[in-house]
């Protein structure tokens, strides 16, 4: 008749209660005869005393699980069992507790999702991995990678080497994963999610991967890739905020000597090619709008060592910055400064937030 899970305390691990439905009671009536039999007899500890007292505690509680039933319950908590000697020389035997509903707790899967971007690139006209996505709101820890597609091929699968590194600089790489496409023949390819082996943990710790690609299937064949992929040179904020600006294939900033233009998307052009002839982009779209050099201006930063030299090197160069850049900067040298002197060198962080207020605009 114990089908109801029966406790003295308060709740079940792993349970929680929906619903109180009251106080329950459950007894039995014994004959004092009864009684002092068996106390008469405990310091014997006969077989047969101890039966008659499970026998007694056994009836008891069926007492209160049938309470219990009858309120609908399907578990009894806070349970207590008193003696009372009644007047006519019997005993009763009384157990209380609380009818309850309860239900099983369920297993609340963090979700924890992170969007990196691809921090190598390929010159060639190959599919071009651009963002890793790693989802853990699953049972399981999954990966989805993109992929511009220059050619708009119709892409079925892609095999690559996956190397995700976290913030302690160890690196995680899984090699040969396949990744399969709904839909393969637009610019921004995404493929379907795979089990990656993390846990939820490392994807918390998680701020970079590189895609290695070794084939890929279209309709017309099966294409090795052969080519050895060219690592992004800016930091990740630098390359977020150029993707913000330039496209999600954008890796390098535009550059030109005369003679040659690198292009957004990594290409290098000759002078005459007025578009790029991978991407597509204008030569005259990615050119600096604002007539001051400020990457000079970085360049001769990043050779100083403390933040009143970054400064001095600034004020070189203000009379050329726009007005509507001035304050900005001033203000970014006068909170480094001051920051330098109670948290150590500020150098890195003062020439990111220069660069931000340039790229920005």
């Amino acid at each position: 008749m114990a089908d109801l899970l029966l406790t003295t305390g308060e709740s079940f691990e792993g349970y929680e209660v929906t619903e109180y439905l009251g106080f329950v009671v459950g007894q039995a009536v014994y004959q004092s005869k009864f009684i002092k039999g068996i106390a008469a007899d405990v310091m014997g500890d006969s077989d047969q005393d101890l039966d008659d007292l499970n026998d007694c505690d056994e009836e008891v509680k069926n007492s209160l699980i049938k309470s219990a039933k009858e309120k609908d319950a399907n578990a009894i908590i806070g349970i207590q069992m008193r003696y009372a000697e009644l007047a006519s020389g019997s005993f009763a035997v009384i157990m209380t507790g609380t009818a309850v509903k309860i239900k099983k707790k369920e297993l609340i899967i963090p979700n924890v999702y992170k969007e990196l971007f691809v921090t190598n690139y390929y010159v060639r006209l190959v599919p071009r991995p651009v963002k890793v996505i790693v989802d853990g709101s699953r049972d399981e820890v999954n990966l989805s990678v993109w992929f511009y597609n220059y050619n708009l091929d119709d892409i079925n699968a892609v095999r690559a080497d996956v190397e995700l590194t976290n913030i302690y600089d160890e690196k995680l790489v899984m090699k040969g994963v396949d990744l399969v496409f709904d839909k393969g023949n637009v610019s921004l390819i995404k493929s379907d999610f795979v089990d990656c082996g993390l846990s939820v943990n490392d994807i918390k710790l998680l701020k970079d991967a590189k895609v290695i690609i070794n084939k890929y299937v279209t309709p017309r064949g099966i294409f090795a890739c052969n080519d050895t992929p060219v690592n992004v040179s800016m930091t990740t904020r630098r390359l977020e905020a150029l993707k913000a600006k330039r496209g999600i294939d954008a890796v390098e900033k535009y550059r030109t000597d005369g003679m040659i233009w690198t292009c957004n998307c990594g290409h290098v052009n000759e002078a005459g090619n007025e578009e790029c002839i991978v991407c597509g982009r204008k030569q005259d779209d990615m050119k600096v709008t604002t007539k001051f050099d400020y990457e000079k201006m970085i360049e001769e930063m990043r050779d100083k060592e403390y933040v009143n030299e970054i400064k001095d090197v600034l004020m070189g160069y203000i009379k050329e910055i726009d007005n509507k850049y001035r304050i900005q900067l001033l203000e970014i040298m006068e909170s480094g400064q001051m920051y330098e002197k109670t948290r150590g060198n500020m150098k890195e962080s003062v020439i990111e937030k220069v660069e931000k207020v340039f790229e920005d605009n």
